[in-house]
């Protein structure tokens, strides 16, 4: 199992590219529309599009990060414009600060999202983060030659937008929307592995834990009403103890953001289900009987 051809466009802190095919094990057998409101580079919903056009389904997407969700909207609704505005960036580190320092509130839509593709594609590390104004501060990457404008990924994640419902806000946004038999995924920043560990920075507020259990409680709302959740977060005690008495996996995944690359590598992470077994791909797979 693979992405495809629906892919990506942004690298992301937490993006679940790599881990996809261990989540897809996960998943409920049926569902009804999907919801992702920690989207982020949107992996697991790219994976999902195929069977959501084939059924017809609606997928419902938000993020705190209003220039990300723009983005978005522009690839679905402007993507050619895009793509030719973008095509005039160039990999240079006087006019890669040149283009960070610029007011996006200048900016019409679509050269908003342009600036954030580029900044995207040629920071360090592919990292989203803003300092206490809101100001985009990641300073240049160095890369042999990156590929600011990938046309064919666009395009087809063009297509895939077509079935959502783009919004930016609070992850309680879920709430308006999911109805029972739908599929929610909830991917929210992660719970430190340890107290210097610290990392809160995509937006100008910080999710602590106060926002993780508020989180919780939407867990219980959403499967109260009959949806099925799937949340990914650290594997620790704290997660451990918030979500007791939920179905609670593991997978290894690779730890992509740190400065020091020896600290990078396979860690844990838990992947915590409202639902059984039963109900999920990897269930009936194993219990399929070949006649």
């Amino acid at each position: 199992m693979s992405l495809g051809q629906y892919k990506p466009i942004v690298k992301w802190a937490g993006g679940k590219s790599k881990v996809v095919k261990q989540l897809s094990q996960y998943l409920p057998l049926e569902f009804n529309n999907y919801h992702e409101p920690f989207v982020g580079s949107g992996a697991l919903f790219f994976y999902l599009f195929p069977a959501l056009k084939s059924r017809n389904a609606k997928a419902f997407l938000s993020d705190l990060v209003e220039e990300l969700i723009n983005l978005y909207k522009v690839v679905r609704d402007n993507v050619s414009m895009l793509i030719n505005i973008s095509k005039k960036h160039i990999y240079n580190e006087d006019y890669y600060y040149t283009i960070r320092q610029t007011d996006p509130s200048k900016l019409s839509d679509i050269e908003r999202a342009s600036r954030i593709l580029y900044l995207n594609k040629t920071c360090f590390n592919g990292l989203y983060r803003v300092n206490s104004k809101g100001q985009f501060n990641v300073s240049f990457g160095c890369y042999e030659n990156p590929r600011i404008v990938d046309e064919e990924a666009l395009r087809n994640a063009s297509i895939a937008f077509k079935c959502a419902e783009l919004m930016a806000g609070d992850f309680q946004l879920v709430l308006d929307n999911a109805r029972p038999g739908d599929f929610v995924y909830l991917d929210p920043p992660y719970v430190p592995l340890s107290a210097t560990a610290n990392f809160t920075g995509y937006t100008r507020g910080s999710f602590g834990k106060k926002e993780h259990e508020r989180l919780r409680e939407v867990f219980h709302e959403l499967a109260a009403r009959g949806c099925y959740i799937m949340l990914s977060n650290s594997n620790t005690d704290f997660v451990r103890k918030l979500y007791s008495g939920c179905n609670i996996k593991t997978i290894s995944a690779a730890r992509a953001i740190n400065s020091d690359p020896t600290k990078r590598g396979k860690i844990k992470e838990l992947v915590i289900l409202s639902y059984p077994d039963e109900c999920c791909s990897c269930y009936a797979e194993q219990n399929t009987t070949v006649l």
